[in-house]
């Protein structure tokens, strides 16, 4: 049995995607309808794939939030130590912000630890430290 079920906006529109706990819940309370279910069925509803919003939802911010600069979307959009290559764990600002350095896709990479403790409150090229990858604003984003 899928884990996660699509929820589709009253005009059709792919929403997001729901465990299965919260679909039933959804069906429940009666805020959804089943379009597409799979063989099976899970107490009295069947085993949805698909939901339908029974209302329209606006959702103004659900695309902007994918474009907002987080520590989290830079050791995403790295995957790895800027510094080392090593596994990434936290997010180290080229200019630090100390010096007026912002979080920006520009400004912000992923980064060790350890090479984040060396560097510390530095340029790379105080710190003499060679950046692996050059940040950049992801593509989702330029091309909006």
């Amino acid at each position: 049995m899928d884990t996660h079920v699509l929820v589709l906006n009253a005009s059709y529109e792919p929403l997001q995607r729901v465990s299965m706990h919260h679909a039933i819940k959804m069906l429940v309370r009666e805020v959804a309808v089943i379009e597409e279910a799979s063989d099976g069925s899970f107490g009295p509803f069947p085993v949805p794939k698909v939901l339908r919003l029974v209302r329209y939802v606006v959702m103004k911010w659900a695309h902007r939030r994918r474009h907002i600069c987080t520590k989290s979307a830079i050791k995403l959009r790295d995957k790895m130590c800027a510094y080392c290559g090593g596994h990434a764990e936290t997010v180290d600002h080229i200019v630090p912000r100390s010096r007026g350095g912002t979080l920006t896709w520009e400004n912000a990479v992923a980064a060790c630890m350890k090479c984040n403790h060396r560097k510390a409150n530095r340029t790379p090229a105080e710190a003499g430290m060679k950046l692996l990858v050059r940040p950049i604003v992801p593509k989702f984003m330029a091309l909006q």
